[in-house]
């Protein structure tokens, strides 16, 4: 069972990516996080509110809509009824749109806030919100969950005991604390998901306790529950998208914006450096303008990567949370024989970008470090999402949330 759970810090993209589709190349820059401006995960307490943004190139102010479905631990739609979750509408109108000004690229904004004046969610578990357009057609889905604490869960990250890992994986340990909730059967009642840095296709699932002690389940395998511990992300800042900054050499005036990065050199054979990163995620912002959201312009960043060509016949993807942690198309790096680099030209919105390099095989296996190495001493940000379901009940609930981060390593 737990031999299985660390092989899976290799991230099994295909497993995490039941019912997500991926935007249409005219929508850009996907939001979808709480209100809280330090939280960055669509992960909330049940009745608390999510914002979801995006933007149109086509700005075209076309009317799109959104539905909202319940899943169930495994991410696959439930079959309850949208009465049973949610009073209101389960789908509805966008209603919130305006056109972008003083830009360069044009767009049209669009913003919804979940749960609104329409729709009240009302039961915890996990979600899926569709974008449509007019022809009732899904643009694209995110996830997210709502979470009912009626337990408490106390993580902790670890260093590897493994001798041949203790450099490169963290190991997570944790205990569900639940006085207020009778279980019968936790084997059975109580499932668990694990995160690393909020990234859907890191999760580790289907956990069993390793001690039941009164009204403690703990989960304490010493390298059960083991991740690679990977690398500091990159980053970039466009907020001064006319002028070269840190790890920006230059910027150029075509029809629109374009931002050149300086090369980055594959990490995975050099020593760890630490630098203060945001785990993956982005912060719009400029300093041309008060309102990012439509006065925030777009530029065509430039990555180039030094690193072996076709290296084990893997490709080379940029990654992160600028479009919620998926491969696709859009950000796969392509060897340049002539510049002896892997390239790649993304369109960006100003602001604070986190990325890295990942390696996906032909089964679309991710490997999280074998670009850019994994070191002990990286700082991750750890998370438990703890699941109910009683004998009988029609759904999984979301009961309690926990989480750590490896800076606190207790060995």
């Amino acid at each position: 069972m737990f031999l299985a759970a660390i092989a899976l810090c290799f991230f099994q993209l295909k497993a995490q990516q039941n019912n997500i589709i991926p935007p249409p190349l005219h929508i850009k820059t996907i939001e979808f996080k709480p209100l809280d401006p330090e939280a960055y995960a669509p992960i909330v307490k049940l009745g608390e509110k999510l914002r979801l943004s995006f933007d149109d190139i086509n700005a075209e102010q076309r009317i799109y809509s959104y539905k909202i479905e319940h899943c169930d631990y495994n991410w696959q739609v439930s079959n309850l009824s949208s009465t049973e979750f949610m009073t209101g509408y389960a789908s509805d109108r966008i209603r919130n749109y305006q056109n972008s000004f003083n830009t360069l690229q044009y767009y049209t904004h669009y913003e919804l806030e979940v749960p609104n004046e329409n729709n009240r969610i009302k039961i915890s578990g996990n979600y899926l919100i569709s974008i449509l357009d007019d022809y009732g057609n899904v643009l694209f889905t995110r996830r997210f969950i709502m979470y009912q604490p009626k337990v408490n869960v106390a993580v902790s990250a670890h260093r590897s005991t493994d001798p041949s890992k203790i450099n490169e994986q963290h190991s997570i340990q944790f205990q569900v604390n639940h006085p207020n909730l009778l279980l019968n059967d936790p084997n059975r009642e109580i499932k668990v998901d694990i995160y690393q840095n909020n990234d859907w296709n890191s999760v580790i699932k289907d956990i069993k306790p390793k001690y039941t002690r009164g009204t403690q389940l703990w989960y304490n395998y010493v390298d059960g529950i083991a991740y690679w511990a990977g690398n500091e992300y990159l980053y970039f800042d466009t907020k001064e998208i006319r002028n070269a900054t840190n790890n920006i050499f230059k910027t150029r005036l075509d029809n629109i914006f374009n931002t050149f990065l300086y090369a980055n050199e594959a990490r995975g054979s050099l020593p760890y450096s630490f630098y203060p990163d945001v785990n993956g995620n982005f912060v719009l912002r400029t300093l041309d303008a008060e309102d990012v959201s439509l006065e925030g312009d777009y530029s065509f960043v430039h990555f180039n990567l030094k690193y072996e060509e076709n290296f084990d016949q893997d490709d080379v993807y940029i990654y992160g949370n600028f479009n919620d942690w998926q491969i696709t198309p859009e950000n796969k790096m392509t060897y340049n024989p002539n510049t002896g680099l892997y390239e790649a030209t993304m369109l960006f919105k100003q602001g604070f970008y986190n990325y890295t390099h990942v390696a996906v095989n032909k089964d679309f296996r991710i490997n999280p470090y074998k670009v850019e190495g994994s070191f002990y001493q990286t700082e991750n940000e750890y998370t438990v999402i703890v699941y109910y379901r009683k004998f009988g009940d029609r759904y999984d609930q979301a009961i309690g949330l926990g989480s750590t981060n490896s800076k606190k390593l207790l060995n």
